[in-house]
């Protein structure tokens, strides 16, 4: 665990003695697409159907209107505060290549453990685009079809609101072709054939597969929901960026002793491949 421990200070929550962990390397690193720089060390953003401000100071973190109970039972997951990044960079350290260095890039980056379903729709929107455009298109999508919510902004708009829409509708997100696979994951989840909940059950292998037969769903995509939705580390999304280093660097694909949480050597690469090399 990467924190000391957490206490409720009037309507916030702080969190003590936290470790391996950056607003900006986290936040802002391609993983997540709805958080916002207000002030150095301090980001606004929406998840979970909540709004959420984080400020980091020092070794503490700030979670600005939030309970320890939600902390406890939604963000510590999220912001994967649970996870012990020492031992997971003693691993790492020991694989020969470019992996150190990206490390030492970004010390503070942490995979966020995301809501399956918004991961689904953020990811097919993310084919063929970059970051500022993913970002404009999930905005809109949520101002337009998404509740607004009392604290400010507009939560993710649920499966059901999105399967009754037509790629007319959807016209304003400026998605274009992605319109019509939005609506087909849409439908798959509202009329439970594609169900978050029972997949988590079941193998990656098996929830990829699932993956695949939503219309628009590639490997790639399918990926990033199951590292960054269903949290199976092991799965690891090969974008142009990742190619590129995997051919240079590593050509027979990780070494074994990091496979179990490849998917997170490959954020530190990704994040570090598009910034510096």
């Amino acid at each position: 665990m990467d924190y000391t421990y957490a206490e409720q200070k009037d309507s916030d929550v702080v969190i003590y003695g936290v470790r391996h962990f950056e607003l900006a390397q986290t936040l802002d690193c391609g993983q997540a697409f709805r958080w916002r720089e207000v002030t150095p060390g301090e980001y606004s953003g929406i998840a979970h159907g909540r709004r959420l401000d984080v400020v980091l100071s020092e070794e503490k973190i700030m979670l600005k209107e939030v309970s320890v109970k939600d902390f406890e039972s939604i963000w510590k997951n999220y912001l994967d505060l649970s996870r012990d990044y020492d031992e997971l960079k003693t691993v790492f350290s020991t694989c020969e290549g470019v992996l150190r260095e990206a490390i030492e890039f970004s010390p503070g980056l942490r995979l966020m453990r995301q809501d399956v379903w918004e991961t689904l729709i953020s990811f097919i929107l993310s084919q063929n685009s970059n970051i500022p455009r993913i970002k404009k298109m999930i905005e809109c999508l949520c101002e337009c079809f998404g509740e607004k919510l009392a604290c400010g902004g507009y939560a993710f708009p649920s499966a059901e609101v999105l399967a009754k829409l037509s790629a007319d509708e959807l016209a304003p997100v400026r998605c274009g072709y992605r319109a019509a696979y939005i609506i087909d994951a849409a439908r798959r989840v509202a009329n439970g054939k594609f169900d978050p909940t029972t997949l988590e059950k079941l193998s990656s292998a098996e929830i990829k597969q699932a993956l695949l037969e939503i219309h628009g769903v590639g490997p790639k995509v399918a990926d990033c929901v199951l590292l960054y939705g269903f949290g199976r580390t092991e799965c690891y999304p090969v974008d142009v960026w990742i190619k590129r280093v995997m051919t240079e660097f590593y050509p027979n694909g990780f070494p074994i002793e990091i496979k179990e949480h490849a998917g997170i050597a490959q954020q530190f690469l990704f994040h570090y491949a598009r910034t510096i090399v």
